[in-house]
């Protein structure tokens, strides 16, 4: 089960309030305490925490493990607003440091695995190819932000989840599924997935070692240092991780590392990171069951550097950002057969500012305003126009200039929270007009019931593997046009019990046109990308109890969830086969429960827990898979499947000479039942698997 601890962050604490009108933008980047509240947290996948840095979504609540809760004095939910809980707008999930140690995955794709309303698609074991996406969209229509940057791949969302972090250096993740493009850019059509790294307040150093079934081995480290009186943070940090495979072809190996530093002064914080992330791994049947043999390799580089700058009321927020990939592809492994290589480049700049305009004991009044210049380009021996003077593995190009300019404007009241916003998006691709995407978020909370409405309109750029693709089984369509999509969500979230038991419940409706997915018109044809109008309802209810005053076998935390997707497309040419857009998850339920095999006293002086999280999740998807059975296709049914896994995880204090050092023992045995199932296609995942391994931190 996901629990909740503090999080170090040095706390200034105010016990009265100051209405001055800068006095908002001065707390950000720092926590504020005022107070303290005493109120419970989530247990899993949390919804709320604390994110006071501009790379954050900037949630309010802090997440402990007593009833202490800190409250930001003012902070930004979805938004590029400052505003306080209680007047938050919309919902965001929240998965903590504490949730991912106990969650005990590799990757960030198994964690996500686990959020209710993420559908993980994966292909290879341990996070290899793997495809998410929100809403019952698919992998393309979802941005990744890391530190509040964006990452996406515009090549293709097939390689935007290669990320260059470790496991260890995760803060939190935080996901907020519905159209996003007012805030977050042109390409959150469905949502945003972004991972926050973590900088601990004290010098450290970190080493963890892990094995497990079908020849996995994986290790790694990691150092923090400050620097000029604290005010300079470092932190630096490698990982390796390889296995065999559980099925033939599915062998990989994968290499990260990842720098990042902060500094921090009265009036000027800048924040930086420069991360690589390289795999060569076996395809099996990953584009294709007709090619079981399939071979990738992927490197990325990305780095990025953000300021927040006080002058006066305004507060500036400007970024810089970098991201190169590689990629080499073959059809058949060891044949020049489809095979291609790829190199794209993506360069971006930003600034926002925001600042407060009216503050009395009525109401308040927030605006920001800003924009973000992106180039999009792309060297191929497949994707783009042909080069005229072609040289080494590249002979085709193309490239793509995207201006996106918002504005943004709040009203809070005492139970009323309201948001406005369109930004203004022009392409290079497209044509030289300046085209609107507006949105609107209402809140309403009375006591512990908070109530929220919001209707947007986002839009996304077709991958340049969407345009130009060509191999022997796929077609791409330079006649594609960006994606637009209005949505509408109604939902709301009720405490009870002394904030014990939560419970949300959230319907989504999607109407989309030229939305894009890869299909087969008859049995003995290829994937063409095509574009049609799709509908998307959607329903996410989620209960999650704590036990904090219900002494019961020990257990912390419960929390189970369901989703529910139904999708209509509204268009008359008959269709064989969907590959992403139709296979949607139609079911899922998620359900996870925590309790405590063994804690230690306080007054033993001793520091000792163990403790076990089950996870279940049981889904089914629609749609159908092709089984090519002595070379013809036959068309199966997408099965539903049902997973059961337990995570073991035990902490002790080293010696009682290193105080603040910890030692991590863990056990992960996943797919405790053994089950056959499939994620995609007819791309096998392993049965029963296993992993030890430990961690030590010493500060």
């Amino acid at each position: 089960m996901f629990s909740t601890k503090p999080q170090k962050n040095t706390v200034v604490t105010w016990r009265q309030f100051n209405r001055k009108g800068y006095s908002a933008f001065r707390s950000l980047g720092r926590e504020i305490r005022i107070g303290v509240l005493a109120v419970s947290t989530l247990a899993a996948a949390h919804t709320d925490t604390l994110a006071t840095r501009t790379d954050s979504l900037r949630i309010v609540k802090d997440t402990v493990s007593s009833s202490d809760l800190s409250l930001g004095e003012a902070t930004v939910t979805g938004s590029q607003l400052p505003v306080s809980h209680d007047k938050a707008w919309t919902k965001i999930v929240v998965i903590t440091r504490q949730d991912i140690d106990n969650a005990r995955c590799q990757t960030i794709n198994d964690i996500l695995k686990l959020c209710p309303n993420v559908d993980v698609r994966q292909r290879g074991a341990l996070g290899v190819q793997t495809d998410i996406s929100l809403g019952g969209g698919t992998f393309d229509q979802i941005t990744f932000l890391l530190n509040g940057i964006n990452i996406n791949n515009p090549q293709t969302g097939h390689l935007s989840a290669d990320f260059p972090v470790a496991i260890a250096d995760i803060e939190r993740i935080e996901i907020l599924d519905g159209a996003s493009a007012r805030i977050f850019g042109s390409q959150a059509l469905n949502g945003i997935i972004n991972i926050i790294t973590r900088i601990d307040p004290h010098n450290s150093v970190g080493l963890h070692a892990e094995a497990g079934s079908y020849g996995t081995l994986g290790g790694g480290g990691n150092g923090q240092w400050s620097m000029v009186n604290g005010q300079l943070k470092n932190r630096l940090s490698a990982d390796y991780l390889r296995t065999d495979g559980a099925v033939d072809n599915s062998a990989f190996g994968r290499t990260r590392l990842f720098y990042q530093g902060r500094y921090s002064a009265d009036a000027l914080r800048l924040s930086w990171h420069a991360g690589y992330s390289g795999q060569r791994y076996g395809a099996n049947t990953f584009y294709s069951a007709k090619y079981p043999d399939q071979w990738e390799e992927g490197r990325r580089y990305m780095t990025a550097v953000k300021g927040d700058v006080q002058l006066g009321r305004i507060h500036l927020l400007p970024t810089v950002s970098f991201n190169r990939s590689y990629d080499h592809f073959q059809l058949i492994r060891g044949s020049a057969t489809g095979e291609n290589y790829h190199r794209n480049d993506v360069v971006a700049g930003a600034l926002t500012a925001n600042l407060q305009l009216f503050n009395s004991s009525v109401f308040q009044s927030y605006a920001a305003f800003g924009g973000e210049l992106r180039h999009e380009g792309i060297l191929s021996s497949n994707l783009g126009r042909p080069k005229e003077n072609a040289s080494g593995r590249y002979d085709h190009h193309d490239s793509r200039n995207n201006l996106s300019l918002f504005v943004e404007h709040a009203l809070l009241m005492r139970h009323w929270s309201l948001n406005v916003g369109i930004m203004g998006n022009r392409n290079t691709a497209v044509d030289s007009r300046l085209r609107f995407y507006p949105g609107i978020d209402i809140s309403y909370q009375p006591s512990n019931i908070r109530l929220y409405l919001s209707c947007n309109k986002s839009m996304r750029m077709p991958t340049f593997t969407d345009l130009y693709y060509k191999s022997p089984t796929q077609q791409g369509n330079v006649g594609l046009k960006p994606e637009q999509a209005t949505t509408y969500k109604l939902g709301g979230e009720w405490s009870m019990l002394n904030n014990q038991c939560t419970i949300d419940v959230a319907g989504i409706y999607r109407r989309g046109r030229d939305m894009i997915d890869w299909v087969m018109y008859s049995p003995d044809d290829i994937y063409h990308s095509a574009a049609f109008k799709l509908s998307n309802w959607q329903l996410n209810t989620t209960a999650t109890f704590h036990f904090r005053t219900i002494q019961l076998l020990n257990f912390r935390a419960f929390k189970v969830s369901y989703l529910y997707n139904i999708q209509h497309r509204h268009d008359a040419t008959p269709i064989y086969q969907s590959c992403y857009a139709l296979d949607y998850v139609r079911h899922k339920v998620t359900a996870s429960l925590e309790h405590s095999l063994l804690n230690s006293p306080p007054s033993t002086g001793e520091s000792r827990s163990l403790t076990a999280t089950w996870f279940f999740r049981w889904q089914q998807r629609e749609g159908t898979h092709l089984e090519y059975i002595s070379g013809t296709p036959e068309q199966r049914r997408n099965r539903p499947y049902a997973l059961l896994d337990l995570k073991l995880n035990f902490n002790t204090k080293l010696l009682q000479s290193f105080n603040s050092s910890i030692l991590q023992f863990y056990i992960s045995l996943e797919n405790l039942l053994n089950h056959r199932y499939y994620d995609i296609g007819t791309v096998p995942q392993p049965g029963f698997t296993f992993l030890v391994g430990a961690a030590l931190q010493i500060k």
